[in-house]
């Protein structure tokens, strides 16, 4: 019976129960699955050299007789090594494996092999540490740039590779191309069976060239197909007409706004009476005055009689917020709350009561915001701040509550982003950049050390304390672990990682006895954590050790240093969040960066950090130097995972793709014409999976 792509891969030889279970791990289930398992790299066996003539710097093929039988030795409990000598016409190669008990019984004396890796010479001998390796005349991977896949535990990648050879011998005739022929031929793009073949097993590495390029290229296609069909359908949606002048609003604040907020203020207001529903991003650097922003769409929403909710990330943010808006609303008589898990019985009861009957008009909280059992009289306005942590799906979810008329959204960033990124990552929106600081908020003075300067440093500490200022002082980890030096002085020698509880106690007991010292991290329960950070708004705490989990946090004008230890583990777009929590007030703060690291390029990038307060200019940095992830945390953004494009090194396809699916979305908006029915199928499948549906 022949294998087609829906074949199970129970049905192959070696997959057993068992088996398929750990595929499964890896989301294989059929052998169109194979075929969409992409490799990670690949080993080049196309070279098969002579003993003598391997080159030193780069693996390769080597065809021995293994000249013994294997000898098995115990160094210790939890490893061992397995010993064989082999020779070819022109050395011997002494090789060596670690905790591979099984190669005893697999190599067998007298047999030819031929062994991949990287040959090492130790004077006229040679050795190889942990080769792969196959029978000689039964090989099946040498002579081929080899794909190398992600694994898990009981998959081998040699079974891997077997099966995926299969897949592509045996079920790529047929192949669906949802690519249109107009779009392959414009943008020189390969048909997909070709791809697929050559991404797996590829004839050369231009070969691969080519595959990679296509695949990048329909998957960034196939998104931005969605994201514009998103963002299409969303402005086609009615909305409610809620005008609301800009200028009658600033009359009301206690300052006058900057040009980027006035420029915010007046898009959010063009939406608010386009009648359409609007979906905005405003996107500004720490401290760039985004709440005063969104308290112009609060003010418009309850002038013209519906509600609006504010969902912040934390209890403790939405707290802050609450006391914001309420400064800047209050005095035009918009009715706040605040609703967060720590409101409960009778009080709870009497807040969502209200909100039914519309007697409030701002409500400001946590993703409880949006759980069952709040209803709205009339939700008018959904305000979403640290966008990054709302992805499409959750943003698809909050419209849900605005009953006939969907509620208008606008979302809230503080993470600077590349531009060329953020048409991609928020595709579904209208992007409100506001890159200018308020007035009087002084640049954060920022310094590298190293270990050298720490005794230095913590002076420094003593003296902003003394002066009445507060400290954070930032880590890379939790708990000491495994791969930790024991902590002793604190003045002796670098330290490979700053861990919070240790160094917290140690910097109490040793170092600050006298100051008040707390520590606070993600692994804390959320009383205990929001305890802790309410003691450092209030004055309660001198020095606050924590890891990132302040980097979106509560605003507290008295912190004027921030410490971050093994700055060199942050990317810069993490740092520049956290050095944006000091400088909120009117002392002059600073932020000092300490490293050990001597590589060059963790110096090139604190260097950058030092030289420029613009988060914008070191977003364009960490793009360049560490790609999107910094941005994103672990899939933070919400985005349908990307299986084989990179945001940073396909930037220059990214754009191609861009322009090519909103042309054709423009001209087919539902997806409708026939040669478009296999490329609809496959945008309703990326999105689908990540909760965002399409009719």
């Amino acid at each position: 019976m022949p294998l087609t792509r829906q074949t199970p891969l129970t049905e192959l030889p070696g997959v057993g129960p068992a088996r398929a279970k750990k595929l499964e791990k890896l989301g294989l289930g059929t052998m169109g699955d194979l075929l969409d398992y992409l490799p990670q790299r690949y080993e080049d066996r196309r070279e098969c050299c002579a003993l003598r003539d391997a080159p030193a710097d780069r693996p390769c093929c080597v065809s021995v007789l293994v000249a013994e039988t294997p000898r098995i030795s115990y160094v210790r409990r939890g490893l061992t090594l397995v010993k064989v000598k082999a020779v070819d016409g022109t050395a011997v190669v002494n090789i060596t494996f670690f905790n591979q008990d099984y190669i005893r019984e697999v190599l067998r004396a007298g047999e030819s092999y031929v062994f991949y890796g990287t040959v090492e010479r130790q004077g006229n001998l040679f050795a190889m540490t942990n080769p792969v390796f196959e029978r000689e005349g039964a090989a099946r991977f040498t002579g081929l740039i080899m794909p190398v896949y992600p694994l898990t535990a009981g998959i081998s990648n040699n079974l891997l590779a077997g099966l995926t050879r299969r897949a592509v011998d045996e079920c790529l005739d047929g192949l669906p191309e949802a690519l249109p022929a107009q779009v392959r031929k414009n943008h020189q793009l390969c048909q997909t069976q070709y791809a697929r073949k050559n991404i797996h097993y590829p004839a050369d590495f231009e070969a691969l060239s080519i595959a990679r390029r296509r695949l990048v290229f329909e998957e960034l296609f196939v998104l931005t197909c969605g994201l514009a069909q998103l963002k299409d359908r969303r402005s086609q949606g009615a909305g409610r007409v809620l005008p609301g002048e800009p200028e009658e609003f600033a009359a009301l604040l206690p300052f006058s706004p900057t040009g980027a907020q006035r420029r915010a203020m007046d898009d959010i207001a063009a939406d608010l009476q386009s009648g359409k529903a609007m979906n905005r991003l405003v996107q500004g650097d720490v401290g760039s005055g985004k709440t005063a922003v969104a308290a112009f769409g609060a003010w418009a929403a309850a002038k013209n009689g519906v509600q609006c909710a504010l969902m912040a990330p934390t209890e403790l943010l939405a707290e802050q917020h609450a006391r914001t808006m309420e400064a800047l609303l209050a005095p035009a008589g918009v009715r706040l709350a605040l609703l967060t898990g720590s409101v409960k019985g009778k009080e709870k009861k009497a807040l969502l009561a209200a909100l039914a009957a519309g007697e409030i008009d701002l409500v400001v909280g946590t993703h409880a915001l949006f759980s069952q059992g709040v209803e709205y009289r009339d939700l008018g306005l959904v305000i979403a701040d640290e966008q990054h942590r709302f992805g499409v799906a959750q943003r698809a979810a909050l419209a849900e509550k605005g009953g006939a008329a969907p509620p208008h959204v606008l979302v809230m960033s503080a993470t600077p982003i590349p531009r060329t990124l953020a048409l991609i990552i928020y595709g579904d929106l209208d992007v409100s950049v506001m890159d200018e600081l308020p007035p009087g908020r002084t640049p954060v003075s920022t310094f590298a050390v190293g270990e050298g300067k720490r005794q230095r440093m913590y002076g420094f500490v003593r003296k902003q304390v003394q002066a009445g200022r507060q400290v954070y002082i930032v880590c890379p980890s939790v708990e000491e672990s495994g791969d930790l030096p024991q902590w002793g002085e604190l003045s002796a020698a670098p330290m490979d990682l700053k861990a919070v509880t240790t160094y917290a106690r140690e910097l109490q007991e040793k170092v600050f006895p006298d100051l008040r010292v707390g520590f606070v991290h993600g692994k804390l329960k959320s009383k205990e954590k929001e305890a802790v950070m309410s003691a450092f708004a209030v004055g309660g705490l001198d020095v606050l050790v924590s890891t990132t989990v302040i980097e979106v946090g509560v605003d507290v004008p008295n912190a004027s240093l921030m410490i971050v230890e093994n700055a060199e583990r942050f990317g810069l777009s993490q740092l520049h969040q956290l050095r944006g929590r000091v400088g909120r007030g009117k002392h002059e703060s600073f932020c000092v960066l300490v490293t050990s690291s001597r590589s060059e390029t963790a110096r090139e990038r604190l260097k950058a950090l030092c030289a420029t307060n613009d988060g914008f200019q070191i977003a364009e940095e960490d793009l360049r130097l560490r790609g999107p992830g910094d941005f994103f945390g672990k899939r933070q953004h919400g985005l349908p995972q990307l299986k084989v494009a990179d945001f940073a090194a396909d930037m220059e396809l990214l754009k191609e793709a861009r322009e090519a699916a909103q042309e054709l979305v423009a001209a087919d908006p539902g997806l409708k014409r026939p040669a478009h029915r296999l490329l609809k199928k496959k945008v309703r499948e990326l999105f689908e999976e990540n909760g965002a549906l399409f009719s």
